[in-house]
């Protein structure tokens, strides 16, 4: 190994029935970098990660660590963990009925009395330097998501780990947590710990990183500093062919012949839920597709959810092609031809142990009743034509859809709810932590849909991709409707505005 380099893998081929999961890749993690680790949702980003992690064994290739003598085995996490390598998920792995300094230590005290004053004093000391906002005797499950992450990197840097993972740490976080957790990330590059970072926001890439890993299909494409590899290249990289820009998205489609005067596919009057949102008046037209928008906590998803029954409503009037209907669950939406695609795929949208063609035709099911099951053939013939349609990268409609890819997990929840053919469909977050490709795939589909006719209720944290994909925007704020916005109003810097009450 290079002086100055704490991780080299080389060679690494990792192997699953059917799929050709890494092939021959290589990775130089060099000290006090932070390096990106690129490619679309099944380019094998997250392989590596597990092998390097001993969640995954190896098929062939070798791992260098710095101080080490010859290749390092890892067979499972806590050798990874043993070798100083550290990993902070996405999903916080850590116990949220515990304190911070519980979290910090736990499974780390070896004798069966712990010193608490001790434990609470050392976190104390560490999250004091680090600058994390929080007590050790606070309970992690009061803290936000940001600072969640946060202890979990503390723990790891306590454990003084030499590699640090980073994957998909800033998905959940809005800007201003992000910008806390780039600080902390700054330090320990500082602290000298090499930290890889995985992340599909490429502004935040360009803003925090020195290096940066290209996989595609499983195979490396490149490592390259950061000032000589411009956006437009990268991007190219990721997807394997030359990229039009994103903004031209909406060029194919036409939003000027929605008939705003005709009756609305849907309207709500003064729809109340239990989840804090208040009395907000809504409609979508045939052939539209418009969105709710606002910062974390503004209720844009609770008002989704309140409209699917998915949250009880409390008051308030809904009419369907001007005709009052009651929807007081989510099986009553879907019987009036509405689909929901929920926010957190995990907990609310794959059924992780079941296969990728029983989660595609579970939504056509449930409406079916489970009494009148489909046929084998059935089954099979509308999972294979939503894998074809979707282009979703399975090795058959057998495997657990747990094994896909966020993002491939994210194409199937689609084809569940286009199989049940709706008038109206609401995708909330569609396309948050999936790769670029993958993201453009979806926008270009849902405007195809609003193009047939379909009504198409879209959220996204990213205001471009909004503004791209919608012809109407209704805003919110602390739980509120505070402005609706089309035509030449559908600028980022108007929907800043109205976001932040009329200030520029």
């Amino acid at each position: 190994m290079e002086q100055g380099t704490v991780l080299e893998m080389r060679g690494i081929c990792k192997y699953f029935p059917g799929v050709r999961a890494l092939e021959q890749v290589d990775f130089t993690l060099r000290e006090g970098e932070i390096h990106a680790l690129m490619g679309e949702n099944g380019a094998g980003k997250s392989t590596l990660i597990k092998v390097l992690t001993g969640v995954y064994p190896k098929d062939a290739g070798a791992i260098y660590l710095a101080g080490v003598d010859g290749q390092v085995h890892i067979k499972s996490p806590q050798d990874a963990q043993n070798n100083g390598i550290a990993t902070v998920y996405q999903e916080i792995t850590l116990c949220p009925n515990l304190t911070v300094a519980e979290n910090m230590y736990i499974g780390r005290t070896r004798s069966a009395l712990t010193n608490w004053q001790k434990m609470n004093s050392d976190a104390g000391k560490l999250l004091d330097e680090l600058g994390i906002p929080a007590h050790p005797k606070q309970q992690l499950g009061n803290c936000s998501i940001a600072v969640q992450q946060m202890v979990a990197i503390a723990r790891a840097v306590d454990m003084e780990c030499k590699v640090l993972i980073l994957d998909e740490p800033t998905s959940s976080l809005d800007e201003q947590e992000v910008q806390k957790l780039f600080g902390l990330m700054r330090d320990l590059k500082k602290k000298g710990v090499g930290i890889i970072f995985v992340t599909h926001f490429l502004e935040q890439v360009y803003e925090v990183c020195d290096r940066i890993t290209v996989l595609r299909d499983g195979q490396l494409v490149g490592e390259y500093i950061i000032e000589d590899l411009p956006r437009v290249q990268l991007v190219s990289k990721m997807l394997g062919k030359d990229f039009d820009d994103m903004a031209d998205i909406k060029s194919d489609s036409d939003t000027d012949n929605i008939d705003y005067s005709s009756t609305p596919v849907y309207e709500a009057i003064g729809l109340t839920g239990t989840t804090g949102i208040k009395p907000f008046d809504f409609r979508i037209h045939k052939g539209e597709v418009n969105g709710f928008t606002g910062l974390l906590g503004s209720g844009r998803s609770e008002s989704v959810r309140a409209i699917f029954g998915a949250d009880r409503v409390t008051r308030g009037r809904v009419m369907i092609d001007g005709r009052p209907v009651k929807i007081r669950k989510p099986l009553d939406a879907m019987k009036h031809g509405i689909s929901y695609l929920p926010e957190d795929r995990k907990r609310d949208g794959i059924v992780g142990d079941l296969s990728v063609r029983d989660n595609i035709i579970l939504a056509l099911q449930v409406m079916k009743g489970f009494f009148k099951p489909f046929s084998r053939a059935q089954a099979e013939q509308f999972a294979d034509e939503y894998i074809k349609l979707l282009n979703i990268k399975t090795a058959s409609s057998e495997t657990p859809i747990k094994s896909l890819s966020g993002g491939n997990q994210q194409k199937v929840i689609l084809a569940r709810w286009l199989l049940a053919n709706p008038v109206y469909l609401i995708l909330d977050e569609p396309t948050r932590g999936i790769d670029v490709g993958t993201k453009v795939e979806i926008q270009k589909l849902v405007l195809k849909l609003a193009a047939e006719g379909k009504s198409v209720t879209f959220i996204s944290s990213e205001i471009d991709e909004m503004i791209r994909t919608c012809s109407r925007l209704v805003v919110m704020r602390d739980g509120k409707v505070v402005g609706e916005l089309k035509g030449e109003d559908l600028n980022q810097n108007k929907i800043m505005a109205t976001i932040a009450g009329g200030e520029s």
